[in-house]
């Protein structure tokens, strides 16, 4: 099977993206910006597992670790964490929403 996927990957600072390279080299994959790439990954069983399995085999992981895949399944487009989870967004408070408050007489 051919999958076409991208790939987000925050490995933190003293990640291994030696491997991280190295894999998405093998895998012929397109940059697409910051820690980003586009891919066609051929895998025989379950897309995620077969490629969680395959990453995990090739870059050295940690707890700080963070790879996110998009993908499609049945025409619609998903995502998920192989590794890691979500945190705060680093631009969370900058928007212009504004809390608004009822103004009462006391």
């Amino acid at each position: 099977m051919k999958s076409t996927i991208w790939l987000s990957y925050d490995l933190g600072v003293n990640g291994d993206y030696e491997g991280m390279y190295s894999w998405l080299d093998n895998h012929g994959a397109k940059e697409c910006g910051s820690s980003t790439a586009f891919l066609k990954y051929h895998h025989n069983d379950d897309l995620l597992e077969a490629l969680k399995v395959e990453l995990s085999d090739a870059v050295t992981l940690n707890r700080r670790s963070r790879i996110y895949v998009i993908f499609t399944d049945n025409g619609h487009i998903k995502g998920r964490y192989l590794v890691g989870k979500r945190k705060a967004s680093p631009w969370s408070g900058f928007g212009s929403e504004i809390e608004q408050e009822d103004d009462q007489d006391q």
